[in-house]
């Protein structure tokens, strides 16, 4: 083993612990392989940097676009409001329709898009029919995953190991070779989840979700019940006079929820939503969110000339048309992943504040300002109803968890809708024909929904998941480095060396087995990258065709059904499913295996492995 060998699976090595840790973020280490892969000598700089080149990076950009233009126009929101309907009042029947809508919308857009939209949708449904959410999310998160199964564009790693058949010499995959493969895994996959949710949890334990949660269920999931006070403002304090922005009483550990004035005109009491710029005003009472230590809180109270006055548990829901409340979510390519709450400055820019922060099941209590959002935190903003509802539509860092209102605030373009199913039948048209390439057939389809007002070059460019394409770019040049190293080689020799090379049966579970442990620690696109050649170098060492052996790498780099972090689409139903990491483990890992079944058994029937014998 030459030294430069040893230098790339160094690097190889530190990039899977990096990926696995999550530090750093997986588009900076593929950005740090792209800047050591030329020190190394193994690669000159043209063929580190030719993943920016790659046809199926501009394809994944353009679907992250066309994506964009369904959500925009409403199509995606349209199906939730049809499922809601034909779902009725039968958890089956909606579980059944639930993953046939996902896997259908996931097999023509970013599955996490879906899952994103989805999430939402769901949540209400659950919350009408008195059923817990835990027994939706997880058959949710596994039909976005069985959509990867569906079609070559479905997902990144599919679009990778068909670039690995054509960087071969071979012709690649047809639009439609996987999905026979999907159907079977899609028809298992919901006669799964019907049996599994039994295990998720039980409905007389379901709590209101979404548009249905009242305040005192949002109080008692964040842990605020005791932490809200109504502070009066008293003779000679030092914040008469001053503005909200200027005083920032979040210093002395308290942040301000609503202000109540008296209207002398009227003689009643009104809640006047935060902002910067409100006044403060003598006789002024301060409803304030508590995050303090009590006995710090003593002395800004005496120091300010605060006085408490009686707070009762439903004096906030008794406001509730002055002051909202609302949950929402990072998805995976938000800016607000890895910043600190403080870093968000939600209310400068939004006019909402960040009042609680809940992890899986468990909130968070004390300041949230130094506290790092992750993916699958779940948020609770307070402010003005409009400005709680109109979040989402502002800023593509954040996912609502409420229906209603956020459903028209991201429908901007409903009466589009349309143009924009025309323009994806026309792109489909054009893949499944080979009229064009796919790439040029996805760009027609992003400017057709440009033409039609589907959606403007601002959304278009937010809608791209530009650490996806960062992530491929920096890994499609590290496996031809493993290649020219002899590293690729060297894994295809391990494996039949412990697989043997009898049973063709034996070494596609071991492919695929493979494939599925490395998926559990770095993304299911690296992994793509990565088992991809090997796939094709092992077909070739056996004199078999490589089509199967990289349908078997596709098949298992979608089975990522075992862990919360083998793929956003799981770390996105996390917290809103109430899910543990154990949930995954103990549903996920017997699905994998049936798809693995399902993998080994069909594959070598459609796609043999010594054609023409």
């Amino acid at each position: 083993m030459d030294w430069q060998l040893l230098v790339v699976l160094a690097l190889l090595v530190a990039s899977i612990v990096m990926f696995a840790i999550n530090r750093p973020r997986m588009d900076v280490v593929a950005v740090a392989l792209l800047v050591a892969l030329p020190l190394t000598g193994v690669l000159t700089v043209p063929e580190t940097l030719s993943g920016f080149s790659d046809p199926n990076v501009v394809l994944i950009a353009a679907l992250f676009v066309i994506g964009e233009g369904l959500s925009r126009t409403g199509l995606t929101y349209r199906l939730g409001d049809w499922l809601s309907a034909r779902a009725g009042t039968s958890t089956t029947r909606l579980i059944v329709l639930l993953m046939l809508t996902v896997a259908l919308l996931g097999a023509f857009m970013s599955s996490t898009g879906v899952v994103a939209i989805f999430i939402p949708v769901v949540l209400s449904i659950a919350a009408r029919l008195g059923v817990s959410p835990r027994r939706l999310m997880m058959p949710l998160s596994f039909a976005a995953l069985i959509s990867g199964m569906l079609t070559l564009i479905a997902t990144a790693p599919n679009l990778v190991i068909d670039a690995e058949l054509v960087r071969a010499g071979e012709q690649g995959f047809g639009f439609f070779s996987i999905t026979p493969f999907g159907l079977v895994v899609l028809a298992l996959g919901i006669g799964y989840m019907l049996v599994a949710r039994r295990f998720l949890g039980d409905d007389a334990d379901a709590e209101p979700i979404g548009a249905d949660r009242t305040y005192g269920h949002l109080m008692t999931d964040y842990r605020l019940a005791d932490r809200d006070r109504r502070l009066q403002v008293g003779r000679g304090s030092p914040l008469i006079g001053r503005s909200l922005g200027e005083v920032d009483l979040r210093r002395h550990g308290m942040r301000v929820i609503a202000v109540e004035r008296r209207r002398w005109l009227r003689r009643t009491l009104e809640v006047t939503a935060t902002a910067p710029s409100a006044v403060i005003g003598r006789g002024d009472v301060l409803l304030v969110d508590v995050f303090a230590r009590r006995d710090e809180l003593e002395g800004y109270l005496r120091r300010l000339r605060l006085r408490t006055r009686p707070v009762d548990d439903g004096f906030l829901a008794e406001r509730s048309r002055e002051v909202g409340l609302g949950e929402v979510m990072p998805p995976p390519n938000s800016a607000a992943l890895g910043r600190t709450v403080g870093e968000l400055r939600t209310r400068e820019l939004y006019r909402v504040d960040v009042m609680g922060l809940r992890r899986g099941t468990e909130a968070l209590s004390g300041s949230l300002a130094a506290e790092r959002v992750r993916l699958g935190d779940t948020l609770l903003v307070v402010g003005a109803w409009e400005d709680v509802q109109r979040l989402p539509a502002r800023s593509a860092d954040f996912v609502a968890l409420e229906l209603p209102a956020e459903v028209r605030e991201q429908s901007p373009a409903a009466n589009r809708a349309p143009f924009a199913l025309l323009s994806v039948v026309v792109m489909v048209v054009l893949m499944v024909t080979g009229i064009v390439p796919n790439v040029i057939a996805a760009l027609i389809a992003c400017l057709m929904m440009g033409l039609f007002g589907c959606i403007d070059m601002s959304s278009a460019y937010r809608a791209i998941h530009w650490p996806t394409l960062l992530l491929i770019v920096g890994m499609l040049p590290f496996a031809l480095a493993l290649e020219r190293t002899g590293g690729i080689d060297l894994a295809v020799d391990a494996l039949t060396g412990v697989l043997g090379e009898g049973s063709p049966t034996v070494l596609l579970a071991g492919l695929f087995i493979t494939t599925a442990l490395i998926g559990l620690f770095v993304s299911n696109t690296a992994t793509a990258v990565l088992m991809g050649p090997v796939a094709i170098v092992m077909a070739e060492k056996l004199g078999a065709s490589p089509y199967p052996f990289a349908m078997v790498v596709m098949l298992a780099a979608s089975a990522a059904y075992m862990t919360p972090v083998s793929s956003p689409v799981n770390t996105l139903v996390l917290g809103p499913g109430r899910y543990r990491f154990s949930d995954f483990a103990r549903i996920g890992t017997p699905f994998a295996l049936i798809v693995m079944i399902v993998a080994i058994t069909m594959v070598p029937w459609l796609l043999p492995l010594y054609p023409g014998r």
